[in-house]
């Protein structure tokens, strides 16, 4: 949107399992040993001595903004940011590596896909030419340029993938309906859906780029967008990767452009997260998480939801009940399917992702980009 845009063991069977919740939140906030100070405190930035988990900064050399995250494993990771910027790392992040794309220093990324540690897509945001994809097969040592929009009026905010070969990307509203990108050999290529079997957008509604995590999917076909900015924060579903679409509601803030849905996820094409609210400082965000049981069709508020507004969502593991969600304030855990959550970190983050292997990341402001820690 144009606004916006802990033992090991313990650790590993609570994000496996999605039981010992009180584990894992006493692992998540644990206080550090000397020498490897938890994320909220700069002399944390080095990547030696993990010795506490939980999450743990990484030294990445830069100051640009990392909204864009992909999670490969417990080692490696891809973050997409302001400036062009583009870093990999494959030794847990004590070295990351800039892969930027040449001539990219003017383009905002907002959302990285990676399906290894060589091959990756990333998504820059903007109007009309300013939205742009390019797609590396070799760790990012060469990138090309697979889609340039030539409609002056989209907007591109986020994209997901299925599987290797088979994508979309999402636009803000044209004539009246959002837009949609599809991919069928891994972003190669590009092609706009038509929009027949796309309701219509109400007034003032759009997507947010702030996490990558407004496109999301689960299994084969099925992928919701979130959306916001209109008088309701909505969810839409489609069930043959982004041919037709359903709608429904969500319990998140709406009524103003700052408001709205910004993240999702699915452990599997029933079980669903939304994360939002009020992205200006300072704002209240009583309602910022929902969640859903029936793929969407309905979505209940979080009994306990976090204190503020959160920007990112991930379940560390398809199946458990524990998740993770990331905002400016804070991050915030659940260990019961998303019905209520506590905070336990307070430090800044835009986007959180975490691999098949249970590895976590979380990214944002100022360079910052923390691993969790085992």
């Amino acid at each position: 949107m144009r606004s916006m845009g802990k033992t090991r063991r313990a650790l590993r069977t609570a994000l496996a399992c999605g039981v010992s919740g009180a584990a894992l939140v006493t692992a998540l906030a644990a206080p550090a040993r000397a020498g490897t100070e938890p994320y909220g405190t700069e002399r944390g930035r080095g990547p030696a001595g993990y010795g506490t988990p939980g999450w743990r900064l990484t030294d990445t050399g830069t100051d640009a903004r990392f909204r864009g995250l992909a999670a490969v494993g417990r080692d490696a990771a891809w973050v997409a940011g302001s400036g062009g910027t583009v870093l990999r790392t494959a030794d847990a992040g004590r070295t990351w590596r800039d892969v930027s794309p040449a001539g990219a220093a003017g383009l905002e990324f907002r959302d990285i896909e990676a399906f290894d540690a060589r091959r990756a897509v990333a998504l820059a945001i903007g109007e009309g030419e300013a939205s742009r994809i390019f797609r590396t097969e070799d760790g990012g040592a060469h990138w090309t340029e697979t889609f340039r929009n030539p409609e002056p009026r989209a907007f591109y905010d986020c994209m997901t993938f299925f599987d290797r070969r088979h994508g979309l990307a999402v636009s803000d509203p044209v004539d009246g309906r959002f837009r949609i990108l599809s991919t069928g050999d891994g972003g190669a290529t590009w092609r706009v859906l038509p929009d027949t079997g796309m309701p219509a957008a109400l007034p003032g509604e759009a997507a947010f780029a702030a996490s990558g995590q407004c496109l999301v999917s689960s299994g084969p076909k099925d992928v919701w967008l979130a959306t916001g900015g209109a008088a309701e924060a909505r969810v839409l579903h489609s069930a043959d990767r982004g041919l037709t679409w359903t709608v429904a509601g969500s319990t998140l803030p709406a009524g103003d452009p700052a408001r709205g849905v910004f993240a999702l996820a699915f452990r599997d094409r029933h079980h669903g997260l939304a994360v939002g609210g009020d992205y200006r400082a300072g704002q209240p965000s009583g309602r910022a998480a929902a969640v859903t049981g029936d793929g969407g069709r309905n979505w209940r508020r979080a009994a306990t939801p976090p204190p503020a507004y959160r920007s990112g969502v991930a379940w560390p593991a398809p199946g458990g009940g524990a998740a993770l969600a990331v905002g400016p304030t804070g991050t915030d855990l659940t260990t019961d399917g998303g019905r209520t959550w506590r905070t336990v970190d307070t430090g800044s983050y835009d986007t959180v992702d975490c691999a098949p292997d249970r590895g976590c990341w979380a990214a944002g402001e100022q360079g910052r980009v923390a691993r969790l820690s085992p």
